[in-house]
């Protein structure tokens, strides 16, 4: 019985049934119904969230991202003007006015006098401004681009539903796919959006893969310009490692695994004043975190090997680099820089000789290394104990994974 009172009369006194019956009466008076119609991105929605025909969506959409991120960053923007204008015109003129070529101040910030590239010279103006510029910004400007047409069209979300069943395998739900995307930009913001998952656990593991096995576009970028035919069994190398000690992590680490709840909005067009406030932000981020961080990673790096500080550390860690990874000695001052940055780090291992499978096995360490130390700030925002533990999980993976790549080397008698 439901109790009702009424100003000005007395109260009246209602069954259930009498009272959904006024409901209904009410409803009838005020609310009036239609046919609706399903337009062509009803359709389209419908299309892209139900597996049958959104996986192979999925796959196209990530392959249009793909080619036109490397055929727009890479082929028409880096190779097609930036090294014209760094190998051509900038790198000649500061070897030319930059006094003494034997002096500490001209490796420092000039480099090898004898490169005829950027990359080689590895200097704080040359290489350093070539690879933030050069390389990086046209591979991350196109990346944001691409991701804010995908976030603002309302297909983001789609895909979030398609991966739900994928991901929940490791311990996350569809929703940590946003992680993910963004993390092949920047792990910067790619760690601040675990937030958007529900448990420690979730967000812990997706925290410890990001940092782990997710490049990101900075170091995409530098991939694909010096080392564009191994870019696919890097990522191949990463996504086995992701899927395997995600699904570790999901079994050892307690916790819950709830259901993914995510509003899927109707597609619509992305409003182009959005889509550039968003871009410009994020591409001024970059410019203001990540170019310093370059500059000044170069910088200390030349200053380490001036003081003979790389050597030491490359004959104290020989036999764990040469034994157990398979990779040469020299390999430590790249991943010096990748505490730095991790663009810089592939950069500088492009200059060093080495195998087909040395380069891949010291890129995929190089990747799952460290987090550079952005990433590292972040997450200690997030809470120490989560770095912490992340950091041990990461040594632990690192250990692990790279002799298992070494062993697989031999066993096909590449290594």
């Amino acid at each position: 019985m439901a109790v009702v009172a009424v100003e000005g009369a007395e109260a009246m006194v209602f069954s259930s049934d009498a009272r959904w019956e006024m409901v209904d009466a009410i409803t009838r008076q005020t609310v009036t119904y239609g046919t609706y119609k399903h337009t062509l991105g009803d359709v389209l929605g419908d299309l892209t969230v139900k597996p049958l025909t959104g996986i192979p969506v999925a796959f196209a959409a990530l392959y249009a991202f793909w080619s036109v991120f490397t055929s727009f960053a890479g082929t028409l923007m880096t190779d097609g003007f930036m090294v014209k204008f760094f190998d051509g015109f900038w790198l000649p003129w500061m070897q030319s006015v930059w006094p003494d070529p034997a002096s500490w101040h001209y490796f420092l910030f000039v480099g090898n006098p004898a490169a005829d590239t950027c990359f080689e010279a590895f200097g704080m103006l040359t290489s350093g401004l070539f690879v933030s510029i050069g390389v990086v910004l046209p591979a991350v400007l196109v990346f944001y681009l691409m991701m804010t047409l995908l976030e603002d069209s309302g297909y983001l979300p789609r895909l979030a539903v398609l991966m739900d069943s994928v991901l929940h395998r490791i311990g996350l739900h569809g929703y940590a796919i946003v992680p993910i995307i963004l993390g092949l930009g920047c792990n910067v913001p790619a760690v601040t959006a675990t937030r958007i998952l529900e448990t420690k656990k979730q967000r812990f593991i997706m925290m410890t893969l990001l940092a782990l096995f997710i490049p990101c576009g900075a170091q995409l970028g530098i991939m694909m310009s010096v080392l564009p035919d191994l870019v696919g069994i890097v990522m191949l190398c990463l996504i086995v490692g992701f899927c395997i000690f995600g699904f570790v992590l999901n079994k050892v680490i307690p916790g819950e695994n709830p259901e993914i709840l995510v509003d899927v909005p109707r597609y619509h067009w992305p409003v182009k004043e959005y889509v550039a406030k968003k871009l410009w932000n994020r591409t001024k981020g970059f410019l203001k975190e990540a170019v310093p961080f370059v500059l000044f990673g170069i910088l200390v790096v030349n200053l380490l090997y001036l003081g003979g500080v790389i050597q030491g550390l490359a004959n104290l860690l020989e036999p764990v680099f040469v034994t157990w990874f398979g990779v040469p000695k020299e390999t430590v001052g790249p991943l010096i820089a990748a505490f730095l940055r991790k663009d810089l780090a592939i950069a500088q291992l492009s200059t060093i000789p080495m195998t087909t499978y040395q380069m891949v096995a010291s890129v995929v360490l190089v990747t799952i290394y460290f987090p550079c130390v952005a990433t590292f700030v972040v997450m200690l925002r997030e809470g120490w104990k989560e770095l912490i533990a992340a950091i041990v999980v990461l040594f632990v993976v690192v250990f692990i994974y790279g002799g298992i790549i070494h062993g697989i080397g031999i066993l096909l008698g590449v290594a």
